[in-house]
């Protein structure tokens, strides 16, 4: 079942940002930033097993957001990407405070979410703090890479349109064997013993291998969604 949910979610989550992007243009995807970056956050808790593998759930949302990083490169340029990732980490730290704001109440007598309000966030102030610090240097190096890659193929190839594929997934599967390792050892190390925290980092980074091979797709047809609406049906050719 584990399996199932994890194959549909994927599909689901990276069909709605292309959808997001068609209807709302950048805007739908600088708005799927901050849903993403609070899901993944709460979401990264919850620890499962899956594919033979124990992992920690937040890994596709985390993923999506390098898809969102990826189509605005692809379309609008770096400082568009970079503006994303900006959003995030506002986001982050916006949540970090909100969230710590509620423990300090004292709920009634009749309450009965309190309790698991604690359970659930006594630990978000350490995740999302080094979330906030690994999604700043991991996206800030996927933007980086992205645009990097980028110049390579349009020195060798002479056409900044070919090999969107490598960019896509030269960068993406860079930033994400960092991510795996900061975010793994950051959030956990004390929490869980080394072995897990090896088991979770590998299954963590074959999700992601998987999630960044299977968002290069839908950057070529953002591209493609865009040109139709800029330039005409016949440019996308």
């Amino acid at each position: 079942m584990n399996e199932l949910v994890l194959i549909v979610s994927l599909l689901v989550i990276y069909g709605g940002i292309l959808l997001l992007y068609r209807i709302f243009g950048k805007q739908g995807m600088y708005l799927w930033t901050v849903v993403a970056t609070i899901s993944a956050n709460i979401e990264v808790l919850i620890v499962v097993n899956a594919f033979g593998m124990e992992m920690t759930l937040g890994n596709i949302l985390f993923a999506s957001t390098f898809l969102v990083t990826d189509i605005l490169s692809e379309i609008y340029g770096k400082k568009e990407a970079q503006t994303a990732v900006y959003l995030g980490i506002a986001t982050s730290v916006a949540f970090i405070l909100i969230s710590q704001s509620w423990m300090l109440y004292r709920p009634n007598e009749n309450d009965f979410a309190m309790p698991h309000i604690r359970a659930v966030f006594s630990n978000t102030p350490r995740l999302m703090l080094v979330g906030i610090v690994v999604y700043a240097i991991v996206q800030m190096f996927d933007v980086w890479a992205y645009h990097k890659w980028w110049g390579l193929t349009r020195q060798k190839s002479g056409d900044s349109r070919r090999f969107l594929w490598l960019r896509n997934n030269g960068s993406t599967l860079l930033s994400q064997l960092l991510n795996t390792v900061l975010f793994t050892w950051g959030a956990f190390a004390g929490v869980y013993e080394t072995k897990t925290l090896v088991s979770i980092a590998v299954a963590s980074y074959v999700i992601f291998i998987v999630t960044s091979l299977a968002d290069t797709p839908f950057v070529y047809w953002a591209r493609r969604f865009h040109e139709k609406r800029v330039q005409g049906p016949d440019s996308a050719a």
